[in-house]
């Protein structure tokens, strides 16, 4: 792995939507997003062939307990070793049990048993993966490119999530559950070849000394104790997870429930995510254009800011027009404070501690955001959408608070960009 470790020449300093070094990550990490997609399309409708919906739940659930236990764990991992080696080795597993499946599907209906040991380890390796990818961005690029990865980063994922569900389902109305398995497998292994081409940036401590290794709960508390102390990265986590926890129940909960109390019913719930998928992905090709924002930490806290009041607002709107407007602001701003949250925790984070910076991120997503599924759901039965959705979003606004009360978040700037050598 020597060769990769080499510095990378001055145009890692182009942008990196024309960066290759860049794209080929970005191609990588998409066919991988698109074949989670297609996997848990695959999974599910083998569920729904083999059990009831109780055992549903328990197949759809039993990959993200794991996922949510060990992401800290995989954040240690991805701070040992090389993360482009981790991710390697998650895509490499995960093509091999998914293959694995499509094949014993093929021969047999799927039992229970076996669904929801797949959902485990794919759950497991997961939590390796999303640490370890989200370490890879400052060893591809230059920091002044970071706030245009995280934008690419952003599209991905929203682009994903719009073609991996069709994909799985043409997949199965041609050749059943192991044909989707078979596309799911086929999209990992096409990760592999392209994040093998990426070459990397070698990359020092930004403070000084590196930290004595240790086992690895020590390297775990350690990289908590960091995050706790850093004058930016510690508000700048808060901030997110308040946010997760204030809007992500309310926008995928409360908005199912909204739009059942306003009779707009599943056209309308479509127009409304629509909407805000479109705004998110439309603040993250501005921000790719862009690539810098003046004064970046008080454009994020006035981002969070009006998507917590176009939140706060969608449910008391009086029609579906004006509710799929709102909903392209709160995308639009959600996805600009995204990845300008992001970048920011990347550009200070020290390179020895990225993987646990990026677990810990991930964690509030994964792990924090879906415990307020049932408390806004059964609020919303007590007290209705608009109460709801309105305290949701003031609570979302405490994250506003935490990010002006903190003076490294208002003086935070984004890594400066040098000009390409021509």
């Amino acid at each position: 792995m020597a060769a990769a470790e080499t510095a990378l020449p001055e145009s890692a300093t182009t942008p990196a939507h024309r960066d290759g070094n860049v794209l080929r990550w970005l191609a990588a990490y998409t066919a991988s997003l698109v074949g989670d997609s297609v996997y848990f399309v695959a999974l599910a409708w083998s569920a729904q062939r083999t059990a009831g919906p109780t055992e549903i739940g328990l197949i759809m659930a039993a990959g993200a307990l794991p996922r949510a236990l060990l992401m800290l764990g995989g954040g240690v991992l991805a701070d040992r070793f090389d993360p482009r080696r981790v991710i390697l080795g998650s895509d490499a597993v995960r093509c091999l049990l998914v293959l694995s499946v499509a094949a014993a599907v093929a021969l047999t209906a799927p039992a229970l048993w076996l669904l929801v040991a797949v959902a485990v380890v794919f759950g497991a390796v997961d939590a390796l993966f999303v640490p370890a990818i989200g370490a890879l961005p400052p060893r591809i690029t230059g920091p002044g490119q970071l706030a245009r990865v995280a934008a690419l980063r952003s599209l991905s994922m929203r682009l994903s999530q719009i073609a991996g569900p069709p994909v799985g389902g043409l997949a199965m109305g041609i050749g059943g559950a192991a044909a989707a398995f078979t596309v799911a497998g086929l999209l990992f292994a096409l990760s592999l070849p392209l994040l093998l081409s990426i070459r990397l940036r070698p990359l020092g401590t930004s403070g000084g000394a590196q930290p004595e290794p240790g086992t690895a709960w020590k390297d775990l508390l350690d990289g908590l104790r960091y995050i706790r102390r850093h004058r930016l990265i510690g508000p700048l986590v808060a901030v997110g997870a308040i946010c997760e926890m204030g809007l992500v129940s309310t926008l995928n909960v409360g908005m199912v429930l909204l739009n059942a109390e306003r009779g707009w019913g599943p056209s309308g719930y479509g127009w409304i995510v629509g909407g805000f998928g479109a705004g998110a992905a439309a603040g993250a090709v501005l921000l790719a254009a862009v690539g810098r924002v003046p004064r970046a930490g008080l454009t994020m806290t006035g981002a969070l800011f009006v998507g917590c009041s176009g939140a706060a607002a969608i449910a008391s709107v009086p029609s579906l027009r004006a509710a799929v407007v709102l909903a392209v602001v709160v995308g639009l701003s959600a996805g600009l404070f995204g990845a300008l949250d992001n970048t920011l925790i990347q550009a200070a984070a020290d390179p020895a501690y990225l993987g646990r910076v990026t677990s810990v991120v991930m964690l509030t997503m994964v792990g924090l955001a879906p415990l307020g599924y049932p408390v806004v759901g059964a609020a919303i039965g007590a007290w209705g959408t608009a109460p709801v959705f309105v305290g949701c979003g003031v609570f979302a606004c405490l994250g506003v608070a935490v990010a002006l009360a903190s003076g490294a978040v208002r003086r935070a700037e984004l890594p400066r960009q040098r000009r390409a050598a021509v």
